[in-house]
């Protein structure tokens, strides 16, 4: 018999994980990031940018999951990303850079909360919140395209993460 919600025998749990989305501004990616952050345990989910919207259409694939989700919209990234520093969460930027490493050989070795950062559907995570972060990671990839959609991309590294916090 297929599980469901109703009778899944999944263990409820949250990480001690922030998820910073840079002008993340596509309102199906935004719903779409609700929907994993309730399923990896995210404990909240921060969108920073000027004049987001988190409208009908975000509520259309998030399927209700911003009821469950902890969250809020913020202008600053900057001030957001400081004041986590100053809290001592351990930063992290998903992001391709000359000095990222691949996700398969990056190690979460802190006992710190994290905070992922992940960038804008176009240009990515900004240069000066990139300086801020203690690690960047990037996923590998195989074909033609060097990049993934924001959603797909922060679904491996959250599921990477959390599989890592549970050892």
């Amino acid at each position: 018999m297929q599980l469901n919600h109703y009778n899944s025998t999944f263990k409820k749990q949250k990480f001690h994980i922030t998820l910073i989305c840079d002008n993340v501004t596509n309102t199906p990616n935004i719903g779409s990031l609700f929907r994993i952050s309730d399923a990896l345990g995210v404990e909240e989910l921060i969108f920073c940018g000027e004049n987001l919207q988190l409208g009908k259409r975000m509520k259309k694939t998030s399927r209700s999951t911003e009821k469950y989700v902890s969250h809020k919209v913020e202008s600053d990234i900057l001030q957001v990303v400081t004041s986590l520093k100053a809290k001592r969460y351990f930063i992290i930027a998903l992001e391709i850079t000359d000095s990222s490493i691949s996700l398969d050989d990056f190690l979460l070795n802190t006992n710190q909360p994290i905070a992922l950062i992940i960038g804008n559907e176009n240009i990515g995570v900004s240069e000066d919140i990139l300086k801020l972060a203690d690690e960047i990671v990037h996923i590998k990839m195989f074909g033609e395209n060097t990049s993934m959609n924001v959603v797909q991309a922060t679904s491996i590294t959250l599921y990477e993460l959390t599989k890592q916090l549970q050892n």
